[in-house]
């Protein structure tokens, strides 16, 4: 298959790293032109720079700003104030004991994961509804729909967002615009394996530690290993693609066969 994104502005937020640069190396790669995304502009800068040294100068620009505000969305928006495929990759995690979880805490797992994608759907929807074609794709978890008991909060997080994709998708029936979710599973990124030594012994080295982890916390997986950040960004571009035109309001697993069930 042919993935072909020329002539195509995309948005991944959260890309200066981890699965959400992978997407945006994979869009660019597509042909599309990727606006990175993170909070501050040196570090969004620097992404900038090693994506455009692997896959070429001009197909990325960057689009720094806290997008958990107001203020910081504004500001991505105004420089990137159309978009045909709008990736919301952005997401905070960490583990905390489930009576442990402040109202703070909540808030700031919401606003991160849940308002900062809505306050980009609702500036970026109605532009591609009116030209006819565009891409929501909304990053979310197996912890959507397994909840783990050690982040609880990061969960709800997660499933909120596929109901989001879910509802907007319907907003958008009709239109040529297609909403979705991706249910990505364990993934290998550095904040995964700072994740995974809060869990198990710090002093095993990664390879050991990584299978401690998956045998101990993610026993369901059929992977049996960490996600590669590439497998996500493989199944996105294709989301993202005109070949995907008849998928829409979905949640799509890339989850290694975490979650215990044949449909989402």
């Amino acid at each position: 298959m042919t993935l072909d994104l020329t002539g195509r502005t995309a948005l991944v937020t959260g890309s200066t790293q981890g699965i959400g640069a992978a997407i945006a190396r994979r869009l660019a790669d597509a042909g599309a032109r990727v606006g990175i995304n993170g909070r501050r502009a040196e570090t969004v800068g620097d992404a900038v720079a090693a994506l455009a040294a692997d896959a070429g100068a001009g197909r990325f620009f960057a689009a720094p700003g806290d997008l958990a505000t107001e203020d910081g969305a504004a500001a991505v928006t105004g420089v990137v104030p159309s978009a045909d495929i709008l990736v919301n990759n952005l997401g905070v995690f960490g583990a905390t004991p489930a009576l442990e979880i402040t109202d703070a805490e909540w808030r700031r797992y919401w606003e991160v994961n849940v308002l900062a994608g809505v306050r980009l759907i609702r500036h970026y929807l109605p532009g591609m509804v009116e030209r006819g074609w565009g891409r929501v794709l909304n990053i979310a978890s197996d912890s959507a729909i397994v909840i783990p008991e050690e982040m609880i909060h990061y969960g709800a997080s997660k499933t909120a967002l596929l109901a989001v994709s879910r509802g907007f998708a319907k907003h958008a029936a009709g239109s040529g615009v297609t909403v979705n979710a991706v249910i990505a599973g364990p993934t290998r990124t550095g904040g995964v394996e700072e994740f995974v030594y809060q869990l198990v012994d710090r002093s095993l080295p990664w390879e050991e530690a990584q299978r401690a982890f998956m045998r101990e916390h993610r026993p369901l997986s059929l992977l049996q290993r960490l996600i590669e950040p590439e497998e996500i960004a493989n199944v996105v571009a294709y989301l993202a693609s005109p070949l995907a035109s008849a998928t829409t309001g979905a949640a799509v697993r890339v989850d290694g066969g975490y979650v215990d069930s044949i449909i989402p």
